[in-house]
């Protein structure tokens, strides 16, 4: 019995076995010079007060042995005592360094729910958490990423976690189960084809370990937008494709760069889709475009089914299952 008692107790974390030794000295010390010296400390608790005062240091004075084995109890209190206070603040120190380290270098798992997880870093990355942790109400940003080696991002709204995107034991460390979205952004140090089936192969790691969380994931080649699709992506994102629209409309413009004006604008508003109500069913676009400029929303569109229609005729009628494509 004795032994398994030691065992566990070496089990405990060094911290709290300090902790546990400092209290026994005390109690120890604090019951002896009682009985040594009553009329001095008339009560344990004088006596362990005594000892914790003189081991620490403090030394009010207040309470002062008057026998030689009193006093012989003191010195030896001080020689032992004050080690173990100094070992328990010493390992106390060393221990918040150790984990605010472990945080930053992004070794510590995070814990918590409704979060949005960015995977891989860029220049990309950076635009868009800088935008997300500007709000009013930011929310919480889980960033893994194989080439950091610590964390870019001094705000207390992004944890970072360092490590691969396509093995488990990373993706686990996100709290994934609890997430909200994830978003997989390309490496475009790598070949683009290359580049892709990394994308692909985190993806499918992802959707293996939580088949429910909503994953969007950039695409650089046109031929994997499928397996992308394949692999369980609820949203493509292709960022090649954008990019020669924005390139295109510079070739046929007057160089006014009126399209990058407008997406420009549109940065701080927000595209969302909604159900269309029943007080809208059977209403044409003009209608319901209306009613939704009054409360200072912009209708573009309609998704219906897997067809998005933007800008329709205001004839058009919308109908049951409809979503409405708002900026707001």
């Amino acid at each position: 019995m004795p032994n398994r008692v030691y065992i566990s107790f070496l089990r405990l974390p060094l911290l709290v076995r300090i902790l546990v030794i400092a209290l026994l000295v005390f109690l120890s010390f604090g019951i002896s010079i009682h009985l040594l010296e009553p009329e001095t400390f008339p009560s344990v608790f004088d006596g362990i007060w005594w000892a914790i005062i003189t081991a620490s240091t403090v030394g009010y004075g207040d309470y002062v042995p008057r026998s030689f084995l009193g006093r012989l109890t003191a010195l030896v209190l001080i020689l032992l005592g004050v080690g173990f206070v100094s070992s328990y603040f010493g390992t106390l120190a060393a221990a918040a360094v150790t984990k605010q380290d472990a945080f930053s270098e992004g070794r510590i798992p995070f814990k918590g729910t409704g979060h949005i997880i960015i995977i891989g870093w860029n220049e990309r990355s950076r635009e868009l958490i800088h935008k997300l942790t500007s709000v009013s109400f930011p929310q919480m940003i889980v960033l893994i990423d194989e080439t950091l080696e610590a964390n870019p991002v001094k705000s207390r709204f992004v944890h970072f976690i360092q490590g691969k995107g396509h093995v488990d034991e990373t993706i686990l460390k996100s709290d994934i189960q609890h997430a909200e979205k994830v978003l997989i952004t390309a490496d475009r140090g790598n070949d683009e084809l290359q580049a892709d089936m990394n994308s692909i192969l985190t993806l499918l790691t992802i959707k293996g370990l939580c088949i429910q969380v909503k994953c969007i994931v950039e695409i650089l080649t046109a031929e994997q937008v499928i397996n992308a699709l394949r692999a369980g992506a609820d949203e493509v994102i292709q960022s090649n494709k954008l990019t020669s629209v924005f390139m295109v409309n510079s070739l046929h413009s007057n160089g006014d760069g009126l399209l990058s004006n407008v997406v420009h604008q549109l940065q701080e508003s927000r595209l969302s889709s909604f159900m269309a109500k029943e007080k809208d069913i059977g209403k044409s676009f003009g209608e319901v475009c209306q009613r939704l400029l009054n409360q200072g929303f912009l209708l573009i569109g309609i998704k219906r089914g897997e067809d998005t229609i933007l800008n329709p005729v205001h004839s058009f009628t919308v109908e049951e299952n409809d979503q409405l494509l708002i900026f707001k």
